[in-house]
């Protein structure tokens, strides 16, 4: 079974934004091809996560190491 990525990322958001460390996060963008994930900030800000070759739980350990 593919994992719809971006459906998993859209759904972490709201998760996020129940913590004292990540409540500010606006969006969390799965680009496909290059297998990274921006991470928008309400402050202007973005960071970025490398979740190229990932199953799913493993893109959602690597999103909050790379941008915590």
């Amino acid at each position: 079974m593919a994992e719809n990525k971006q459906k998993i990322c859209d759904l972490l958001i709201p998760v996020l934004r129940e913590t004292r460390g990540l409540y500010n996060v606006l969006s969390l963008e799965y680009i496909e091809k290059s297998g990274l994930v921006y991470a928008k900030f309400a402050s202007g800000g973005y960071k970025v996560a490398n979740v190229d070759g990932d199953s799913g739980v493993a893109m959602i350990q690597d999103i909050l190491k790379q941008i915590t």
